[in-house]
């Protein structure tokens, strides 16, 4: 199969920026301009924790002193960046040597301290010392949210997922992304608010959206991405298409929440330090921007066994890209997953993906597959 059927019709794959939900304080990052040096010698009693003029870390901070390896003995290794060209199709790589290596480190193009090992990701998204920023579901947010009614919501998720299941049911192939789950958070924001069919797309990512999840309207295209993951995850073997073609909720939400740990829709996440604190290879000074790697902590291997692999029943589940609170968001997307399955795999039984495509994720910021390439009739 050609280059060109892991292409999403409309959407180019040769550009590494970043793509961040509009409106969302969530994935929102700071300047990625390239910091302005420090003035020759730097501050007067700097020392390794500080930030300097500019942004700029001093170089302690993203070196670390290798043996020679048949080079110069003590050869000096600087710190990968999370936005390094080649990021966006293999950040993993990276991710591994930052939490092997360099597990608080001042990255001159986030503007920010990298976190990249989940012990300290996990604090950093619920320790009160860090601000700026909630996940869905996390306390602020389960506060914000009244009179949902969860039993609507069910049904307009399950209603949404099997119209369009059946729109796609008799064609020789599909792609899942353009075709189902681009549409899904959208049409079941759409249907619960009443927006017409004809007027969903316009409105339901502004006031519509607003409606139903206040600050997390945005998330609709974090869920749509998180949706393309799961189905991505799902489809690539055949075991668990056959394990979760008919399985119980339960087992569905535990598949959704090994997805959402191995391939978090959101890869990073920008907190501010109220205090010094501190982690992993050092201390955080008080005042600063710190970007949380949370697609590096979900496969941290100090925290969950063999973690690239793809196992709804592992004994050590865990997952950062919500919180275990109240929030229509989070209500809906595990909704989405739940019927997405159910829905494809009663309008499709003998789905499959279409011969010699493997889905490929890509993103810095925000990651998923661009394309599913299917056969509905098997």
């Amino acid at each position: 199969m050609s280059h060109e059927q892991n292409r999403e019709p409309g959407r180019g794959m040769g550009n590494d920026r970043p793509e961040v939900p509009p409106g969302d304080p969530w994935t929102r990052l700071p300047s990625m301009a390239p910091a302005t040096p420090p003035p020759a010698g730097g501050r007067p009693g700097e020392g390794v924790g500080a930030v300097v003029p500019g942004g700029l870390a001093p170089l302690a901070a993203r070196v670390r002193t290798a043996p020679g390896d048949g080079g110069a003995p003590g050869a000096r290794v600087v710190a990968p960046s999370p936005l390094d060209p080649g990021a966006s199709r293999d950040p993993h790589g990276i991710h591994r040597t930052l939490r092997e290596e360099f597990p608080r480190t001042y990255d001159p193009l986030l503007r920010a301290w990298v976190l990249s090992r989940y012990a300290d990701v996990a604090t950093a998204l619920t320790d009160s010392r860090f601000t700026h920023g909630h996940r869905p579901g996390d306390p602020p947010c389960a506060r914000a949210h009244v009179d949902v009614d969860v039993a609507a919501l069910r049904s307009v998720t399950e209603r949404t997922a099997y119209v369009l299941a059946r729109r796609i049911a008799e064609r020789p192939q599909a792609d899942l992304v353009a075709d189902f789950c681009h549409w899904l958070p959208a049409g079941t924001v759409a249907a619960a608010v009443g927006v017409p069919y004809r007027d969903m797309m316009r409105l339901v990512r502004g006031r519509a959206a607003g409606a139903l999840a206040g600050e997390c309207g945005g998330q609709i295209a974090v869920r749509e991405k998180a949706l393309a993951s799961f189905l991505g995850n799902v489809l690539s073997d055949p075991d668990q298409v056959a394990a979760l073609r008919d399985a119980p909720a339960d087992l569905v939400g535990r598949a959704w929440a090994e997805s959402l740990r191995r391939d978090p829709p959101v890869q990073i996440a920008v907190r501010r330090t109220a205090a010094e604190v501190p982690v992993s290879g050092g201390v955080l000074p008080a005042g600063a921007s710190v970007a949380l790697l949370v697609g590096s902590a979900g496969r941290d291997p100090e925290r969950f066994r063999e973690p690239d692999r793809f196992d709804p029943l592992r004994d050590d589940p865990g997952q950062l890209t919500y919180g275990s609170g109240f929030c229509p968001a989070v209500i809906l997307a595990g909704l989405e997953a739940e019927y997405a399955l159910r829905a494809l795999f009663t309008a499709m039984p003998r789905l499959r993906l279409a011969d010699g495509f493997r889905p490929v994720w890509t993103g810095l910021i925000t990651r998923a597959p661009r394309s599913l390439i299917v056969r509905p009739g098997g």
